[in-house]
């Protein structure tokens, strides 16, 4: 662990993001990268350049990608990886954690999370807002989980997937890969096609 936090981003995730850092106590600096320059401070950080500076603060910093859209998130993260930039999970200290569990690394758990005994969750995920995951969950690499969202056990998100604010996914339910779920679905059998779905039950919208 290094004394400075970059941040990548410096909009309404990153500054829930940056909240997180703060109050983990962990680091000594931390400063935000954007690449809209009309952003000079957020939270009363310094942004201190573009995405692409990042790797001018390789030995010096840790970094965390704070950006909402999963897929843009995976590029950022992966690119940083793959350069041997570290990348660190962020974890409010507000937040319920089981034992057995695995986080992955670029992985967000906000305030008010519930996470739950044996459960595995991938790198680059958002665990947004007092959401709850119960026990044997996996949640796969770049995953959105929503605030207020309500998983039971043995649940199964696959990559890329963005499930909806105050949706509720039943226990023994797989949710393939590439998934959209509308504000409030309710997910009561695997989903096995990628797709947007919404609805009580959820029902496949963009066929």
């Amino acid at each position: 662990m290094k004394d400075k936090l970059i941040i990548i981003g410096a909009s309404g995730h990153g500054k829930v993001v940056a909240d997180i850092a703060i109050k983990m106590n962990k680091w000594q600096s931390i400063a935000f990268l954007d690449d809209d320059e009309s952003i000079k401070t957020s939270m009363g950080l310094e942004v201190i350049g573009k995405t692409a500076d990042a790797f001018t603060y390789k030995d010096e910093a840790d970094f965390f990608v704070a950006i909402g859209s999963n897929v843009t998130r995976e590029k950022i993260q992966e690119k940083l990886i793959e350069e041997g930039l570290n990348v660190v999970s962020l974890i409010h200290p507000s937040s319920v954690i089981g034992t057995d569990l695995e986080i992955g690394i670029g992985t967000a758990i906000m305030a008010g999370v519930v996470v739950n005994g044996s459960t595995r969750i991938g790198k680059g995920c958002i665990i947004n807002t007092s959401s709850s995951l119960d026990h044997d969950n996996v949640i796969d690499d770049y995953v959105h989980i929503s605030p207020g969202v309500r998983t039971a056990g043995n649940v199964r998100v696959g990559k890329g997937s963005w499930i909806g604010i105050g949706s509720v996914v039943s226990n023994n339910v797989n949710i393939c890969s590439d998934c959209k779920l509308g504000a409030g679905a309710v997910v009561v059998k695997d989903i096995t096609e990628p797709g947007t779905y919404v609805g009580v039950p959820v029902r496949r919208v963009d066929r």
